[in-house]
């Protein structure tokens, strides 16, 4: 196995690592908020209660929403193959330009891998559009700078 391929397998475990520990986090933000709604006590004050519950309600909505999109993440990150060769870029290719290193998966952002910068980008990612569908040795131009594809995992 070569560096690069050694490489593509460590930024995917990681973004599956942190994309776990988000699930993990949401799920104790909302199973807290549940078990305090539920252990509040009607005060006297009752607007005080109404404003608490529904600040409470607000949270864990939020909450739920962070789960879900941590979920369907992981869902499409399950469902790349980092197996698969192509001689064209696709999701799940690690991309090794003269400007940086880039995985096509899940816009995520930097990724750290001992000393190696990796970047976790989106089909949806301006970057991701440009680089989908090329090959080796192609050149694209991308914020004014041109980028050129060393190498292809």
């Amino acid at each position: 196995m070569s560096k690069n391929e050694n490489l593509k397998k460590q930024v995917y475990q990681k973004l599956l690592e942190h994309i776990d520990e988000k699930i993990v986090q949401s799920k104790k933000a909302i199973e807290g908020i549940v078990e305090s709604r539920n252990n509040e006590t009607k005060s006297s004050a009752g607007d005080k209660f109404e404003t608490s519950r529904a600040m409470m309600q607000i949270e864990q909505q939020r909450n739920e929403l962070q789960l879900h999109k941590a979920l369907q993440l992981q869902k499409e990150l399950l469902a790349i193959n980092i197996e698969n060769e192509s001689n064209t870029i696709e999701v799940g290719s690690l991309i090794i330009t003269n400007q940086g290193k880039y995985f096509l998966s899940i816009g995520m952002g930097k990724i750290q891998i001992d000393t190696e910068k990796i970047y976790a980008i989106s089909l949806a990612s301006p970057i991701g559009k440009i680089l989908l569908g090329k090959q080796k040795g192609a050149k694209v131009e991308f914020r004014n700078q041109e980028v050129i594809i060393e190498d292809l995992i």
